[in-house]
């Protein structure tokens, strides 16, 4: 793993997390993008190396959705940034982690994705994440 990406956080309105965050860091967030196969829509913030991804369902039935109809919102994930995400996800396999999904799909941000099941990582919901343009090393 080269870093962390980014920081998930479920949000129930997009409109006002990002009016909050925005007089938190002193800046406003710099992209917004709906992934319509998660149910989506998405807003994010950069600060030094690291963003900050506050997501927002578009669906009753999204994990976003459920997560916040279950907990609230907060810290939805963090995100890892890898140079070859088949390859890491295959270490991680044999290394008996509980891969959610074996083959990375595209997510936000020009990013392929891949998420660790919280139950093999201390109730943290990890996502490996590599830069769709990206060459494998």
């Amino acid at each position: 793993m080269l870093r962390v990406e980014h920081i998930g956080v479920a949000v129930k309105s997009l409109e006002n997390s990002n009016n909050l965050f925005s007089k938190l860091f002193g800046e406003d967030h710099y992209k917004e993008e709906s992934v319509e196969g998660e149910q989506v829509r998405t807003s994010f913030f950069k600060i030094g190396e690291t963003k900050i991804e506050l997501l927002e369902s578009t669906g009753p039935d999204s994990a976003i959705g459920k997560f916040i109809e279950k907990r609230g919102e907060g810290i939805h994930h963090i995100a890892y940034e890898v140079s070859n995400i088949v390859s890491e996800v295959e270490r991680l396999k044999n290394e008996g982690f509980i891969i959610l999904n074996e083959e990375p799909k595209k997510g936000a941000d020009n990013k392929l994705v891949c998420f660790l099941h919280p139950k093999s990582t201390n109730g943290i919901l990890v996502e490996l994440c590599q830069e769709i343009n990206a060459s494998f090393d």
